[in-house]
């Protein structure tokens, strides 16, 4: 049946004059051993089938061997005390503050438990109770971790206060955010809204400020170039979370936080273990390195790459797994970043990466300053405490010899972005998306601005230049900007939407985002979507599954038909493997898991379309699309299946409300817009 599928879509090229380039096995099954050749020496025995491999790896930076006991599965290190600390400079000591943070608890307790009759609403008590922290944080900003914890056991915000908001956590990043922020205006209402418990109510997005933005107007006749008839393939993964800390047989069924590790049972069943973590994955879990070194080796066998490569790949974020804040550190995401990059390098081929930085692909986790927050503090080492991973990271993309040592040098002064101008006409522009992402602290910070940290004039200044070089563009990043609005920032988001409306369909080519770890696309319109229609339609971003089956999902990849000249798509490709048969393959060495081609995007979507068969997948072909999706409610659950990579545990989509809202998500490209549409079906997890 599957190599039926595959047939059919060769053969619907083939009657429409074009080559499509030939897959691969339809199947791929990896073997049951693991593949000691992967790396060159390791901490214990990396063919047993009841723990996972222990690798010794050393850092690109340093020199050094990290470690057995970072990855040490039976005692994961809490706590690290060698990451650096980075406060705002202090103008009373911490010893002399206790009575001041004893005050200003007392302070904030008072004003949350006064009566909303008596004085004020829920928000301008939250913007009151901002206002104290933000005075501790500007007279002893070491003492706001205490201050954070103690309100957090108060108020009974989490069961993990300290190792949440302490010293060695978030604490820090907290005391400079207070120290810089507006909390007693629009930065303060944004962080009582997300932080809070909506306390108040989400502002709306700033009035936009483009000046400076467009060097030149749109070209009157700003049309996207016609086909070439020449294919190229490239690879697309993205939210491997590579989890080095592992523990096959450890509870897979936790009562919460990332499961299938030695530290965290079920509360319920603390003596015995209700559900073994299989030796490939689960669920409720992290990739173990068992199902990573499987995936890597089915890639070039199902994407029939093997021996050549790909074009290039493109890699949309996150490498870390999801652990507890208590339990990252600055040299965990530093081994996760050497570790798969070299593993990249050694299994996909000849042709370059391109990757963006994802939100767990730091630390603290989702965390990134814009480099204007040193100046407005007044301590300079707050504009560079994220360069040792700008660093890392770039060092291993040119020691790859996937970016030169200019680019490389792009990417140290921009957030870990850059741009490459490839010599076959495209160029790829890569954002640090943690700079629009919800859950960055940090980009509560001057939140009426929509660019304080100049990225997306970054992106507009590159897009620009493409245009000039007649050049088409792909923009490549993490957490997508729009989909049902929930993980994006309004303001943010809301100006790259008229940047993507500018550039587009003439130079932007593809957008790409990961993040949500499900199969989805936006689209994005002329006109901040003022006329949802075919005509209007400008650009569609693409957003790839994960290799992480967390949560509830199964693992996948996908692979790109494009045109080798505009650089369109014209087909997509993607595979999986079943998670929930994961557990048969325990205790034994015969096989591993199964890679199946899933779908071809064309075949699936485009039956009923008029769609020329050399026309690529572009926006106006996606919009075709949901309209088939409104006529035929039933395709929107076929469209849920591939989101959850056929889990058997994603839920249906079949009523009236979430066929509705995901069409609506599909049609949003910015948080603003995608805040419009009904909440509560963006995920199958």
């Amino acid at each position: 049946m599957l190599f039926a599928v595959v047939a059919l879509s060769l053969v619907a090229f083939a009657r429409a004059g074009e080559t499509s380039l030939a897959l691969g096995s339809p199947t791929y099954v990896a073997q049951g051993v693991f593949p000691t050749e992967a790396f060159a020496s390791y901490y214990n025995v990396p063919t047993l089938t009841d723990e996972q491999p222990q690798p010794v790896i050393t850092n690109v930076l340093t020199g050094k061997v990290f470690a057995a006991g970072l990855t040490d599965p039976k005692n994961i290190p809490v706590n690290d005390t060698s990451d650096p600390r980075t406060y705002p400079p202090a103008l009373l000591s911490t010893d002399a503050a206790g009575p001041l943070v004893q005050n200003a608890f007392n302070q904030i307790v008072n004003i949350a438990n006064l009566n909303n009759s008596g004085w004020g609403n829920n928000c301008s008590r939250c913007l009151a109770g901002l206002e104290v922290a933000k005075a501790v944080a500007l007279v002893t900003p070491e003492s706001i971790p205490t201050l954070a914890v103690n309100l957090c056991n108060y108020f009974k915000f989490s069961t993990t206060c300290q190792n949440t908001y302490g010293p060695l956590a978030l604490g820090q990043v907290l005391a400079q955010v207070l120290a810089a922020a507006d909390v007693a205006g629009y930065d303060g209402q944004n962080i009582c809204n997300n932080f809070v418990s909506g306390f108040c109510p989400l502002p709306p997005p700033s009035p936009l400020n483009m000046t400076g933005y467009f060097a030149k107007p749109k070209p009157a006749n700003a049309v996207a170039p016609p086909p070439s008839g020449q294919r190229a393939r490239v690879l697309h993964i993205s939210d491997f979370h590579l989890d080095a800390r592992y523990a096959t047989f450890a509870e897979a069924n936790c009562t919460s936080s990332l499961c299938c590790r030695a530290n965290n049972p079920n509360s319920h069943s603390l003596n015995q273990v209700l559900l073994p973590a299989p030796r490939y994955g689960w669920f409720t879990c992290d990739t173990p390195y068992d199902l990573a070194l499987a995936a890597l080796q089915a890639i070039p066998a199902v994407t029939g790459t093997e021996g050549s490569g790909f074009d290039f790949t493109i890699f949309t974020g996150d490498l870390v797994s999801h652990d507890p804040e208590n339990e990252l550190s600055q040299t965990y995401v530093e081994y996760t970043e050497t570790v798969l990059y070299d593993l990249y390098k050694k299994y996909l081929g000849s042709g370059p990466i391109y990757a963006a930085i994802g939100n767990h692909d730091s630390y603290n986790q989702a965390e990134d300053a814009p480099a204007l927050l040193g100046t407005q503090l007044g301590q300079a080492n707050l504009s560079t405490q994220f360069s040792w991973n700008y660093d890392t990271l770039s060092t291993l993309w040119e020691n790859n010899d996937w970016i030169s040592s200019d680019v490389a040098a792009m990417a140290k002064a921009h957030y870990g972005a850059y741009s490459v101008a490839r010599p076959d006409g495209l160029r790829i522009i890569t954002i640090n998306t943690d700079l629009w992402y919800k859950a960055n602290y940090f980009n509560y910070i001057n939140m009426t601005k929509s660019d304080p940290s100049g990225m997306l004039r970054f992106v507009a200044d590159e897009l620009q230049e493409a245009e000039d070089a007649g050049e088409r563009a792909w923009i490549i990043g993490h957490v997508l900007s729009g989909w049902d609005g929930s993980n994006p920032l309004n303001n943010p988001t809301n100006l790259f939407y008229q940047i993507v409306d500018r550039y587009a369909p003439h130079v932007i080519a593809g957008i790409f985002f990961g993040h949500t770890h499900e199969d989805q696309f936006q689209i994005f319109y002329a006109n901040n979507a003022t006329n949802i229609s075919a005509a209007s339609a400008g650009a569609v971003a693409w957003i790839a599954p994960s290799i992480t089956p967390l949560t509830n999902l199964n693992s996948g990849f996908r692979m790109y038909e494009i045109d080798a000249v505009t650089f369109d798509i014209l087909d997509a490709h993607t595979w999986y493997t079943n998670i929930s048969a994961t557990a048969s393959l325990d205790n034994q060495t015969a096989h591993g898991p199964k890679f199946v081609y899933e779908y071809s995007t064309r075949q699936a979507y485009g039956k009923s379309i008029s769609w020329p068969a050399s026309a690529p997948l572009n926006a106006t072909w996606w919009h075709k699309v949901t309209e088939e999706f409104e006529q035929n409610p039933a395709l929107i659950q076929q469209f849920t299946t591939y989101q959850g990579k056929t889990s058997v545990l994603s839920p249906n989509c079949t009523s009236a409300a979430c066929v509705a809202a995901k069409i609506c998500y599909m049609r949003s490209g910015s948080g603003p817009i995608g805040k419009t549409c009904t909440q509560g079906f963006g995920s199958v997890q």
